[in-house]
């Protein structure tokens, strides 16, 4: 079984981007965090991430014929991507959403996913200790676990 976690604009700039928001570890911290944590698990896990909404979607199209499911922090375009809503459709995965913050405390623009509606489930606002909770529910959703 494998996962891709799949991260999305200026995530590449964790670490120093607006420390007192989305902390100090680096996206390479973090998904080195993912492998091992897959690894106890079970599973694999594949990491990429992009600035570019074209590329996004590139990942997760090929994700349908390689991976089981996709933690996906689309930051940004979560809430201006209809063009990612449909390719989540359209690969017909479980897809949890993810955000290092809590979008729902912060500015209203955030506060409308247009991904969310076509996502299993949503973790936000425990930082980098979300992607390992995302990891375990999606696992437990695709080994069948209800609870």
């Amino acid at each position: 079984m494998n996962i891709l976690v799949l991260n999305g604009p200026n995530l590449n700039l964790l670490g120093t981007r607006e420390p007192g928001i989305y902390g100090h570890t680096t996206l390479h911290d973090i998904e080195e965090a993912c492998v091992a944590h897959g690894r106890s698990l079970g599973v694999g896990v594949t990491c990429a991430q992009s600035n570019v909404e074209g590329v996004l979607i590139d990942h997760l199209h090929a994700a349908r014929d390689t991976m089981a499911g996709v933690v996906l922090n689309a930051g940004a375009y979560t809430h201006t991507s209809v063009a990612l809503r449909d390719a989540i459709t359209a690969i017909e995965l479980p897809v949890i959403e993810l955000h290092l913050s809590n979008t729902h405390a912060r500015e209203a623009f955030r506060h409308v996913s247009l991904i969310a509606p076509v996502c299993i489930g949503v973790i936000q606002g425990f930082g980098a200790r979300g992607y390992p909770l995302a990891l375990t529910a999606l696992h437990g959703h695709l080994n069948g676990d209800k609870a």
